[in-house]
């Protein structure tokens, strides 16, 4: 079965390089110019894309209103930033709203096609536990094939891939000293500056997620990483 992806983005060569390399490398690509098509052909058919690549400078709609846009719609799917905006900030905000990767333009077209396929057998992988259908963690239930947190009050939270990848992590390493590099590696495939940022971030998210549970905690472990405390 071939990949289905969404690309988004208005400059025309790099659009049509981009396309037509990634059709080479097996993929099916829709590619949309603009956000607000992009957000029609994604609305329309939610399920049926595997990844989207998403330029962050288009118009109608820029790529983070578009990429918050789709979380809503489909929590799960996973997407990347292809842009020129290469400043810390927007890394970050990229990151914050869910991005499995952030690539600034230029980049090299034989890299983006190992990350894609990175971030999708990552995906694969979430998808395919079938080893019990959720897990408890200190009061509260994990669903491992529809990646839903559920809180004892029965709030629900969809996580994203790479959070229940980082969250599985956690929960086989609990209770004792989990090194970041471990987790880098691990979880993420890589261990660079940015990478570990988006680590503090998901590890903040996690923190707010469990905020109230006295039966879960994440300590920071100076110098060496993290300890998941589960009760």
């Amino acid at each position: 079965m071939k990949h289905h992806i969404l690309l988004v983005e208005d400059e025309m060569d790099l659009g049509n390089v981009v396309k037509q390399y990634l059709e080479l490398m097996d993929f099916t690509v829709d590619w949309q110019q603009n956000g607000q098509a992009a957000l029609e052909a994604f609305t329309a058919t939610p399920q049926a894309w595997h990844i989207l690549l998403i330029d962050i400078n288009l118009p109608e709609m820029d790529g983070f209103e578009f990429a918050r846009s789709v979380m809503k719609i489909q929590p799960n799917v996973p997407f990347l930033f292809l842009t020129a905006r290469g400043e810390k900030k927007d890394r970050l905000y990229g990151l914050k709203i869910g991005a499995d990767d952030y690539i600034v333009k230029p980049f090299d077209v034989d890299e983006l096609v190992l990350r894609i396929k990175n971030i999708l057998k990552r995906n694969q992988v979430v998808n395919s536990i079938a080893t019990v259908n959720a897990i408890e963690l200190g009061g509260m239930r994990f669903h491992k094939d529809s990646l839903k947190l559920v809180a004892p009050n029965g709030k629900e939270t969809i996580l994203t891939p790479l959070e229940s990848d980082l969250l599985l992590h956690f929960y086989h390493n609990s209770n004792k000293v989990i090194r970041r590099e471990d987790i880098l590696h691990q979880v993420w495939g890589a261990n660079d500056y940015f990478v570990g940022r988006s680590l503090d971030v998901f590890v903040s998210r996690f923190r707010k997620y469990f905020q109230g549970n006295e039966n879960i905690s994440i300590r920071n472990i100076y110098g060496i990483g993290f300890m998941f405390n589960l009760t």
